[in-house]
């Protein structure tokens, strides 16, 4: 059994259904408009809701910052690459206005060695707002899907689907089997994200805070992109390089690319007096 904590964590665990829901313990102490909604929301999903103190919460959260709301839940089941590769019905995504049509594209996120939670949680809560179709993360040397990531992501983590691999550069090969662009961040890496074209198949690799990729992840990707810096700083904390590339892609792919004018005509001589 884990905990999860904070109001949007535990909502969006109610919402996504994706792990069964033991109970959720709500503060008693604590009786404002959020907590009414999130707890019609777990009546209506068939979610057991306890009272409790807020020392009690605070004693199963291991933490204060709960906001009057915790959640036991079952262990997350992690997908595998061939989940992730298997044909998906199309996502229930929100539209953002009705000129946006949505990519056939897949894209992809891979984590190679992402040791903060806070970067992780920031990460899923980017993708899942990017469209992402699924996270891969190796199983050694990457921080845990934990409540931290949860309340980092504000719980977008129980939304993205995530495979755990027990080799990262394994199943970068398998993505490219399966004619996926392996595309890697990387500071001393060309072209500019901004000069590639996303509207195809493709996974976005990540490296470690400080370090960045490992010389084999790196050797495995097709292309290396680079974020150009104008200021003294020659790089971005990897959550926030991540999220920039991330909606590049969302960009591209959901807007069609505009079409190429036609050249005009040159202009008839036209005819003066006394021609």
């Amino acid at each position: 059994m884990e905990v999860l904590y904070g109001l949007h964590p535990v909502e969006e665990a109610v919402r996504s259904g994706a792990r069964r829901l033991d109970c959720v313990l709500l503060a008693r102490e604590r009786g404002d408009a959020r907590l009414e909604r999130l707890a019609g929301l777990c009546r209506d999903a068939d979610v057991r809701v306890t009272l409790e103190s807020r020392d009690q919460l605070t004693r199963l959260a291991h933490t204060d910052a709960h906001q009057g709301a915790v959640a036991l839940v079952r262990e997350r089941a992690f997908l595998t690459i061939e989940d992730l590769l298997a044909p998906q019905p199309i996502p229930n995504k929100i539209e953002r206005n009705s000129e946006e049509t949505q990519s056939q594209h897949r894209f992809f996120l891979a984590l190679d060695g992402i040791e903060d939670p806070h970067n992780l949680g920031a990460l899923l809560r980017s993708a899942d707002g990017a469209g992402v179709d699924g996270v891969i993360l190796p199983e050694r040397r990457t921080a845990p899907v934990s409540a931290t990531v949860a309340k980092t992501s504000a719980g977008a983590s129980e939304h993205v689907r995530i495979a755990r691999v027990t080799n990262l550069v394994r199943a970068l090969e398998q993505m490219k089997q399966a004619n996926v662009w392996v595309l890697g961040l990387d500071e001393r890496g060309a072209p500019d994200y901004m000069d590639f074209d996303f509207r195809t198949d493709c996974v976005l690799v990540l490296g470690r805070e400080g370090a960045g990729l490992h010389d084999l992840v790196k050797k495995t990707c097709d292309h290396l992109l680079r974020i150009p810096m104008a200021g003294r700083v020659s790089s971005l904390n990897v959550s926030v390089a991540g999220a920039v590339v991330m909606y590049e892609a969302l960009r591209q792919r959901t807007h069609p690319a505009p079409a190429v004018p036609k050249p005009a005509a040159p202009p008839k001589p036209r005819k003066g007096l006394g021609s």
